[in-house]
């Protein structure tokens, strides 16, 4: 038995749909069973409830980990992300869980821990599993596309509605995006091969791009010919304080700027490419599937 942790979300459903092609019997952690509309037996459970989480792990030989949040106070990321993960390791000990698969985020580092609570959180927890004692994968994927979540339908959006596009900063920046379905087969794979255990992969795609040769393909996928414009990152900061302060699930966060800002969101090697042998999804189909 396998326990998946935040299948109720973009990504965690691709991880589910890729266990569940695979034959594979899924428990999935969720906190209202009668809303939940998976094909996976379904135990009530939160994060910030030990209790539940022991119960959810009774007879689970796998865990694949992907709860987060991306925004909130610094208590809620230490509360849900780090304190839950610690937690949920603990009950996973206790009842002899045989190996732990997680959900980072490609950027995370000791570097980059005190960027942002997001990077913190994930390097927080990243320590924990690594701690535990308990066989582990752990994988940090660049942006994830896909048509029904993440951030790509919001780039579709703003491609086809604004009447220039705007880039943010010289769009010099590189991104390796990877597709949903190839981050769910890593998470199948990892449960099996066992030159993946106790290593951290980095997940990307095939392609590396920068941010103004994305705009460009993702312009070409829909055949958009409107302009594209350089925003400067001030401005975009002073719009992400007055947007973050809506309510929902905001895109476009300062943090967010932040981690855009510190780095290249691309691989440093190979290894998930040699260790997994997985074909990935190129750059200009995922955005032709997800037109």
């Amino acid at each position: 038995m396998i326990l998946l942790t935040g299948a109720t979300g973009f990504v965690g459903g691709h991880v589910l749909a890729a266990l569940r092609a695979a034959r594979r019997p899924v428990r999935c952690l969720v906190r209202s069973p009668s809303k939940a509309s998976l094909e996976c037996e379904l135990v009530k459970g939160d994060m910030t409830d030990p209790a539940s989480l022991r119960k959810a792990v009774q007879g689970v030989q796998t865990i694949a980990h992907l709860v987060a949040i991306r925004q909130g106070s610094d208590e809620k990321f230490e509360q849900i992300m780090v304190q839950g993960t610690r937690d949920l390791l603990a009950a996973a000990k206790e009842a002899g869980v045989g190996r732990f698969v997680h959900m980072s985020a490609l950027g995370t580092s000791e570097e980059s821990k005190d960027l942002v609570p997001y990077y913190g959180a994930k390097w927080e927890t990243e320590q924990a599993v690594q701690a535990s004692g308990i066989p582990y994968v752990i994988f940090r994927p660049s942006f994830v596309f896909e048509r029904d979540g993440g951030i790509l339908p919001t780039f579709s959006k703003l491609a086809r509605l604004a009447p220039v596009t705007p880039i943010i900063g010289s769009g010099q920046r590189k991104l390796q995006p990877i597709w949903a379905g190839d981050v769910g087969a890593y998470f199948d794979k990892a449960i099996d091969v066992d030159a993946a255990t106790n290593r951290t992969f980095e997940l990307g795609g095939p392609d590396v791009v920068t941010w103004n040769e994305f705009w460009e393909r993702l312009k070409k996928a829909r055949r958009i010919r409107r302009p594209s414009v350089h925003v400067p990152v001030a401005f975009m900061k002073a719009n992400a304080l007055l947007t973050e302060r809506l309510p929902g699930d905001i895109p476009l966060t300062r943090d967010l700027l932040k981690m855009l800002e510190h780095s290249d969101n691309v691989v440093s090697n190979d290894d998930a490419l040699q260790t997994f042998e997985l074909p990935l999804m190129p750059l200009d189909e995922q955005l032709r599937r997800a037109a």
